[in-house]
Formats: structure tokens, sequence, C-alpha cells
């Protein structure tokens, strides 16, 4: 084992840049709780490991986290990096979306989140050290249409890690908000989508483009996790890691048209004080 091998907490473990996240930890022999909805998946997929400990995890479910939160320090002794990752994306017009599609959304995409952070905290506040990654996703940059609620949920995290790093900074934990564009895993090839399609909308049309792209992708998901090893514990890791060449375009495009937007209604945004 290296010197240097850290704990790691990971959601979402058994597809796309989690469990390639794993696979690269435990080839440089850290040591990984890795959860999913059926641990048996991961184990499947790693094989056996003396340092693997796979979880089965409703990350919803603020008791069952604290539980596996628990089980990975009463194993390891120590949690240095906690990786928000599992999510998923909803396409639908925000008229299609029904509350319960829209509910279900917002659990995993930001109440699991803030499950791991709030049972996490305590031990890397404590140790006075440790790591945040949290998932987030060019989409939570600018808006698209018939995406509007996985526009909401990766906006709200990238709203909330940068609060977080604010809080944490005292007790030297980092933060860093991963926001890939495309990157060829399995994430296109298993979404959901509105079961109450409204057709003048077109959702159909976008689900069919991301359908069509899927395994052209060109982001490469073993690169993306070989930074964020590379990343993980420095003193100059990155608040944001915005990954990959369209997700780039996307957010420097975005900031750009919203300071310029900003520039012209100046005048009007200044107009409301008392005189």
């Amino acid at each position: 084992m290296e010197t240097n091998s850290k704990v790691w907490f990971i959601t979402g473990a058994s597809n796309g840049f989690g469990l390639t996240l794993v696979k690269q930890l435990l080839q440089r022999g850290d040591k990984v709780a890795a959860t999913s909805r059926n641990k048996a998946s991961i184990e499947e997929k790693t094989g056996k490991n003396t340092n693997l400990l796979a979880i089965t995890l409703d990350i919803t479910n603020d008791d069952e986290v604290k539980t596996a939160v628990e089980q990975t320090v009463k194993t390891f002794g120590k949690i240095d990096v906690a990786v928000n990752n599992a999510g998923y994306m909803l396409l639908g017009a925000l008229e299609e979306v029904s509350a319960k599609e829209f509910q279900d959304s917002v659990g995993v995409n930001i109440i699991a989140y803030q499950n791991v952070i709030r049972n996490v905290m305590p031990y890397f506040r404590k140790q006075k050290s440790g790591h945040f990654f949290n998932f987030a996703s060019s989409a939570g940059y600018s808006a698209d249409a018939c995406a509007g609620s996985y526009n909401a949920v990766k906006s709200a995290v990238i709203g909330f890690s940068e609060a977080l790093a604010k809080e944490t900074g005292l007790f030297n934990v980092k933060v860093t908000i991963v926001s890939p564009g495309l990157f060829r895993t399995n994430f296109l090839g298993a979404f959901p989508t509105a079961q109450n399609t409204i057709e003048v909308y077109g959702t159909q049309h976008l689900v069919d483009a991301m359908n069509k792209f899927n395994g052209n992708q060109p982001g490469d998901p073993e690169k993306l996790v070989k930074v964020l090893i590379d990343s993980a514990g420095k003193d100059n890791a990155p608040l944001h890691l915005i990954m990959g060449t369209d997700s780039y375009d996307r957010a420097l495009k975005y900031y750009q048209s919203q300071i310029e937007n900003l520039k012209k209604l100046k005048e009007l945004s200044c107009s409301t004080n008392f005189e």
C-alpha cells in the first residue's frame, strides 16, 4: 500500500464515474467504502479486495447514510474523502414533470448529498481535514429546454457546495464541485423521462438525440477520475472542476453572456435605491 493512501466514501459506486473511481483507488492501494442500492453489483465488478467495503445504501435515507458512515469509520478508522456521485437525469418539460418525479429527482440529486455532508462533516471537523467531491454537471451552468429538472438540481449542487466551502474552510476541509460534460459512461443509456408527455414540447426529440449520442461522448472517464485522485486533499484543490471541452465552453459562454447582460442592465439594476 502507498504511504499516502486514503480512505474514500463514494456513492453511486456500481456504475459510471463511481465504479471507475473505485477501481482506480483499489489499484493504488487506497481503502474504499463503495455504496450502491445493491452492494453485490459493486463486488461483482471489482472482485474481492480487503480494501473494499461494499455497502447497500439508500442515500435518500438519512439514518442509513449515518450507519454507512459509522461502518466505514469503524472498518477503516477514518474517512479522508467523501464523493457525492450518485444521481440521475430526468428529462421532460416542467409542465410534463409530475410532483413525484420532481421530488424523487431532488431526493437523489440534492437531499442525498446533504445526508452525506451532514454525517461525514463531524468526522472531518474533528480531524481538521477532509475533502468533499460533489458531482454537478455542465447542465448546472445553463438551462436546456425539456431538462429543467436536471438543470435545477445541478445548479443547486453548485450553489450549496460553494456555501459548504465557506463553512468548512475553518476546519481545513476542502470542497470541489465536479461538473462533467459528456463522458463515455452509461449515463445516457439509463435516464427516466416524464410519464405525462405533451407532444408540443418535443421532449422525445431530446431523448432521441441523447440515445443517438450515447457511446460517442468525447470525454474519457478514466482521465476525469485520475484528476480527482490527484486533487484529493491538496491545498490548492480547485473549488470548480469543469471537466471536458464541451463543459468548459458551455460554462465560459454562459458566464460571458451573464456579464454582458449585467452591464447592459446596470442603470436599471441600480435605479431602485432610495434617493
